[in-house]
């Protein structure tokens, strides 16, 4: 059944794709309506072959609007979302504001599906960074159960919006002329640099952890539906503009060879084993770029502990990051119906 459905944040990087991701999945729309801020409203964006103009972003205007994918700050989901849930719309929501709820479900569709089953009205999308590790972890969690995990990741600057994008380009340009970086969207020159800090509103904690770390700790342990994992995080921003990696290296209940995680991961949904060292191939940000898999490589036993592996994890952070699991779990809410 076609749904009448909406975007808010229609406008940004997340949203741009989420737009993008509903049209090549041939989501069944009746309708479409996209919501920004003020400085938005009026913009003609395509779609579909027409144009639709922009909305303010207003809880009253969602009334008849069937499921509404939201990517706009935390702090703004958490005042509107709840109002826009009373006008009878299901939200899917990119923010941070309802993932760790105990009432709200916090969706991977390959990782936990049947969670969509007890939304009552807003369904949470996870971190980018979670929702690519957890895709690759699931298979081996169901076979030899994951005890521990220890990740870095290498976040790319979309995973801050447009802003940084136009950051990384504009400072590459005037430190290749000469010129200083003037950073703004990151604490540090962030071209031809890493920083142990995704974002400026990325405040540490007393233990020294950030809000990303904290965020990657506490999802995982919550999509995987198991408390006791021991789960540890370093989050770092990359000069790269699309796709996070990451190093993973996991402890497990009971041993898996190499070969076992290979064949484990050959076969799991919306995976891509990409592992052929011999030959060089692994997973490279830019080959996942403007993809929807989540790419698995560099596996190798760890000597270091009794059950110990190493993988290296990539995906496109603005899609199965953002706007592609979004839109799965939008999809899982139609099977719900048949």
């Amino acid at each position: 059944m076609a749904k009448r459905v909406a975007v808010a944040g229609a406008t940004g990087a997340v949203g741009e794709v989420m737009r993008q991701v509903l049209l090549e999945r041939r989501f069944p729309m009746a309708s479409i309506r996209f919501f920004a801020s003020e400085r938005s409203v009026g913009k003609r964006l395509a779609f579909g072959g027409k144009e639709v103009e922009v909305e303010l972003l207003r809880p009253e205007a969602f009334v008849g609007v069937d499921i509404a994918l939201f990517s706009i700050p935390q702090e703004l989901s958490k005042e509107i979302v709840p109002q826009v849930v009373k006008e009878g719309c299901i939200v899917i929501d990119n923010s941070n504001a309802f993932r760790l709820d105990p009432g709200t479900p916090l969706v991977v569709p390959e990782v936990n599906p049947e969670k969509v089953r007890e939304h009552k009205g807003i369904i949470a999308n996870p971190n980018c960074s979670t929702i690519q590790m957890v895709v690759a972890l699931k298979p081996l969690h169901d076979v030899a159960r994951i005890t521990r995990i220890v990740v870095s990741t290498y976040q790319a600057v979309s995973g801050a919006g447009y802003k940084a994008i136009v950051e990384l380009r504009e400072q590459t340009r005037r430190l290749l002329a000469g010129e200083e970086a003037r950073p703004e969207v990151f604490p540090y020159q962030i071209a031809f640099n890493v920083i142990p800090q995704v974002k400026q509103s990325n405040a540490f904690f007393p233990d020294g952890y950030t809000t990303e770390e904290m965020r990657m700790i506490n999802e995982t342990k919550k999509i995987l539906g198991d408390q006791s994992i021991r789960v540890t995080a370093t989050c770092v921003r990359v000069p790269v503009f699309l796709s996070h990696s990451e190093s993973v290296n996991v402890e497990t209940e009971r041993k898996l060879t190499v070969a076992e995680a290979r064949d484990l991961l050959r076969k799991a949904p919306g995976v891509v084993l990409l592992d052929e060292p011999d030959k060089q191939r692994y997973p490279l940000p830019i080959d996942a770029a403007g993809c929807d898999e989540v790419f698995v490589g560099r596996i190798r036993e760890d000597p270091t502990v009794p059950h110990g592996l190493n993988l290296w994890i990539v995906a496109d952070n603005l899609r199965k990051g953002a706007a592609t699991n979004a839109v799965q779990i939008a999809e899982l809410l139609l099977e719900l119906e048949k």
